[in-house]
């Protein structure tokens, strides 16, 4: 059984950068994919990116295509999700999930998740 552990959140300005982990243990992450969730205060948990089991794939809502990164470093076990340009918007807590194979949308197909990092922008 997987466990996910996030990490890199903190305070940041608008347009700054942060740039979140999400390391794997217990298992490798190997076919899985991964995707990452964010919660801000009174709202519901949307997604914001996904990378798929074979690395290759990604997905981004269209909020964060093209200042958000995510890619996977296998060696580390870990998938990092880059953030640029940063909005007052993109604060929230934001949460890495695991399903097989092929990345969705839905937080309901994810059985694995990890505890959430607090990601703050704020001049």
């Amino acid at each position: 059984q997987v466990q996910l552990v996030e990490s890199g959140g903190g305070l940041v300005q608008p347009g700054g950068s942060l740039r979140l982990s999400c390391v794997a243990s217990g298992s490798s992450l190997g076919y899985r994919a991964i995707a990452w969730f964010r919660q801000a205060s009174g709202k519901d948990r949307e997604f914001v990116a996904g990378v798929n089991g074979d690395g290759g794939t990604t997905n981004y809502r269209d909020s964060v295509q093209g200042r958000f990164t995510i890619f996977r470093d296998t060696a580390k076990n870990t998938v990092f999700l880059q953030m640029n340009s940063l909005h007052l918007a993109d604060t929230a807590v934001y949460y890495c999930a695991a399903r097989t194979w092929v990345v969705s949308h839905n937080q309901n197909d994810f059985k694995t998740w990890g505890q959430g990092t607090q990601v703050t922008v704020s001049s």
